[in-house]
């Protein structure tokens, strides 16, 4: 782990980072509370506010849909190992943080392969002494080279829990997209688990604002419907209630209500043995 923080600090030394057109880590950031973020961030983050005012909502209903399907594997399932890709910008209760809660010696491996997420890695770069997180740079579209580095900190011969958070949508063909989601579970042993959530059609309003929102510069996001996504899901075995608007899985009291319309759709799913 020492040899490979030391390469993340060296290749963050003077990351190429475009501060003159939005990018969607850095909105999201920004909707979600954090100071990672630009002025041009803030701006394309409040255009898409004034056609979808619930858009800080859905941004924290996914980090919630985050919490409850982690904590449900760390403890339920008894899952040890997490490969978060497409983690975005740390903020609070990241994946490692709250899998090593549950349980201190569980291991996770953060992928993404944005400039700025990589001047934050050592922030992700932490664990429980029982434990371990590592960060890689990686592209999503690249299932290949993600497991393989991958590996160096995961044992794949045992159960893993691959989490996709809102990144699919970055790839907006149907075909390529379910291609990277079957090449990276494919590889899991029996008693892996995926967690994928993913914006969706379920409201005009999201669906306008996310069309003046993909014409601003920001990386295009697709927004698909639920029996698209519910797809991805395919030839795994769901975990109850199933693929549905994230705030519909498994609940907490307190959390958002009412549920705030335009939210996303999610789900968790076993490979089976």
């Amino acid at each position: 782990m020492v040899e490979y923080g030391k390469d993340v600090r060296e290749t963050a030394a003077a990351p190429e980072i475009d501060t003159s057109v939005p990018h969607s880590a850095r909105i999201w950031n920004y909707w979600l509370g954090g100071k990672d973020n630009y002025e041009v961030d803030r701006t394309a983050g409040d255009q898409y506010a004034a056609t979808f005012p619930g858009i800080f909502d859905i941004a924290r209903v996914s980090r919630y849909f985050l919490h409850r399907t982690v904590r449900h594997l760390a403890g339920e399932a008894g899952i040890r190992q997490f490969l978060d890709v497409g983690t975005g910008l740390p903020t609070e209760d990241n994946t490692h943080e709250i899998a090593q809660r549950v349980a201190p010696d569980a291991r996770i491996v953060y992928v993404d392969n944005d400039p700025l997420v990589l001047v934050h890695a050592q922030a992700l770069l932490t664990s429980t002494p029982q434990g371990r997180t590592d960060y890689i740079d990686a592209d999503l579209h690249d299932p290949a080279r993600i497991l393989r580095l991958a590996s160096r900190t995961l044992d794949l011969s045992r159960p893993v829990a691959l989490i996709l958070s809102d990144v699919m949508g970055h790839v907006p063909d149907d075909r390529r997209a379910q291609d990277v989601v079957r090449q990276l579970v494919g590889e899991l042993p029996p008693g892996s688990y995926l967690m994928l959530s993913h914006g969706a059609t379920t409201s005009q309003e999201v669906m306008e604002a996310q069309d003046d929102y993909n014409d601003s510069g920001a990386a295009p996001y697709r927004l698909r419907t639920q029996e698209q996504i519910s797809r991805f899901f395919d030839g795994l075995d769901l975990v109850e209630p199933g693929v549905v608007p994230m705030p519909q899985w498994r609940p907490d009291l307190g959390e958002l209500s009412p549920h705030p319309e335009g939210a996303g759709i999610g789900g968790l799913a076993r490979v089976r043995g």
